[in-house]
């Protein structure tokens, strides 16, 4: 049986109005792509030209020459960064992970609900502010207490209050996303909330929880005011955690507007090796994330 219908071409003609628009979009969002992306194409071309020139094995591992001495370091500043962003870690991620846990499976909704607001507000807070709020809280305490001021517990403790709501958030999203299917089956298996929550919660979340603390590292290892507060610098290597302490980020600030070009080029090599850092830790965000997948 023959159809009365006319036969219709399915294929669209090239020069159609709305094939006109779909191409002239898809150009569109193709330039504004590549517009995104010149920023940060420009500013690690940049610090790869002028930081790749100045390193060498030297700046691991000497200390930071004196004003018209050549050659030199950062050694210092490389532990440094480490140990206070480990401080960080040690003291932001236990309370944002199990901060995310309770708001997402043991509070009521409006005690989530505030939380979450405080969690935004409190990332929204210049870095400045946290830094005044550790020089008061742990550098004024440790002049009274005559163990020190300006030390890497003051910097950990600056730095930690930055990563805490990143580490909070992310963590309490990804424990959003977690199915209630398996919690269900949990429950019916006999589990109980916190079997249910440690055993099959979070292995479900894990990845996502170590994307969102590798991002907040991230963010911590380039923070320059906090520091300037609270760990101050240091030309010695770190021996205690009760005195200033060199970072990466101080140390592009102080050499980069200094008149000696010595102290200029180390602090081009410094800043390469925060970007590095912060390339490092995002890579490890993505593995993360397909590891998931």
């Amino acid at each position: 049986m023959t159809s009365s219908f006319p036969e219709r071409s399915l294929t669209r003609s090239s020069t159609s109005q709305r094939t006109l628009f779909n191409t002239v979009m898809t150009v569109v969002a193709f330039i504004c792509g590549v517009l995104a992306l010149l920023p940060l194409l420009a500013v690690l071309s940049y610090v790869i030209i002028k930081g790749f020139s100045s390193l060498n094995l030297a700046v691991f591992v000497e200390l930071p020459p004196k004003a018209l001495q050549k050659g030199g370091g950062f050694g210092n500043a490389i532990l440094g960064t480490l140990l206070m962003v480990g401080i960080a870690a040690l003291i932001s991620i236990p309370f944002g992970v199990l901060g995310a846990i309770y708001i997402t499976e043991f509070s009521s909704a409006k005690v989530a609900r505030w939380v979450r607001f405080a969690a935004n507000v409190l990332s929204g807070v210049p870095s400045i502010i946290a830094g005044v709020f550790a020089y008061g809280i742990v550098v004024l305490t440790l002049v009274k207490l005559n163990l020190g001021s300006y030390s890497a517990l003051g910097g950990g403790f600056a730095l930690a209050i930055l990563m805490l709501p990143i580490i909070l958030r992310t963590t309490d999203e990804a424990l959003q996303l977690v199915s209630q299917d398996l919690r269900q089956a949990s429950a019916g298996l006999g589990a109980t909330n916190f079997q249910t929550v440690s055993q099959v919660v979070l292995p479900a979340a894990l990845p996502a929880i170590v994307t969102g603390a590798t991002l907040a590292i991230a963010r911590a290892s380039g923070e320059t005011a906090p520091l300037l507060f609270t760990a101050l610098f240091s030309n010695f290597w770190p021996d205690s955690l009760f005195q200033p302490t060199a970072s990466l980020a101080v140390l592009v600030y102080k050499y980069a507007i200094s008149p000696f070009k010595n102290w200029q080029s180390l602090a081009w090599a410094a800043s390469l090796i925060l970007v590095l850092m912060v390339l490092l830790t995002s890579i490890i965000a993505r593995w993360a994330t397909r590891k998931k997948a």
